[in-house]
């Protein structure tokens, strides 16, 4: 029999359980996750990053930014979709700033997302030589996080003749590049078919007489 109050045990057996616990799922857990991810899943875990000739370049789960240093696109690569992750007083970032991941919040009916959009789409359309009706959505408007490192199918094929012409490659050329890098629906009917920016322009720049 413990000569100890009733109450002093249930606080002590409290605590014990309180120290298991913590071992359990505050080291053993996480440690035998981290080693899982490791093993089975070694590039998604290390932040899926892309490297070209030895040199991390950036990582395939978020978008980056092809423009010159005053924001402008560069035409000579595909363009991802816009983006609000800047910083508002860094007047060289221009977007895809993972330190600044968010979205607008703007409602479809707020007036300062109506005229964003409807500058998006004029630059789109004047940029690519697209008509204003045919400007795909994921043109004009951000993601959730600002993020997304993904355009759709349609959004790359209205820039194939751009880069194409820039490059002074055929517009086969491209769109056969832009088919390679297009990833269909995941699992066959989740979500929708998309091209990663970074890899084709990293594709792009690895053509015969392309930029390295």
């Amino acid at each position: 029999m413990s000569r100890l109050p009733a109450w002093i045990g249930q606080h002590l057996a409290a605590v014990r359980a309180i120290i298991v616990m913590t071992v359990i799922t505050g080291a053993l857990y996480p440690l035998a996750m981290l080693g899982v991810a490791q093993a089975a899943f070694h590039n998604q875990a290390n932040g899926s990053l892309v490297t070209v000739n030895g040199k991390v370049v950036g990582s395939s789960l978020l978008c980056q930014e092809f423009v010159d240093s005053k924001g402008n696109p560069l035409v000579q690569y595909f363009q991802p979709r816009p983006s609000t992750a800047s910083s508002s007083t860094d007047k060289t970032d221009y977007g895809c700033d993972p330190l600044y991941s968010g979205a607008s919040n703007l409602g479809t009916n707020n007036t300062t997302l109506l005229q964003n959009v409807q500058a998006r789409k004029a630059a789109y359309a004047k940029l690519n030589g697209v008509p204003l009706a045919d400007v795909p959505p994921d043109a004009v408007t951000t993601s959730g996080s600002g993020l997304d490192p993904y355009i759709s199918p349609q959004n790359a094929a209205d820039q194939v003749n751009r880069v194409a012409g820039a490059r002074h490659l055929s517009a086969s050329q491209v769109q056969a590049l832009v088919s390679k890098y297009t990833q269909g629906r995941t699992l066959g009917f989740l979500g929708e078919p998309r091209v990663n920016v970074l890899l084709l322009n990293i594709a792009l720049d690895a053509l015969p007489g392309q930029h390295t």
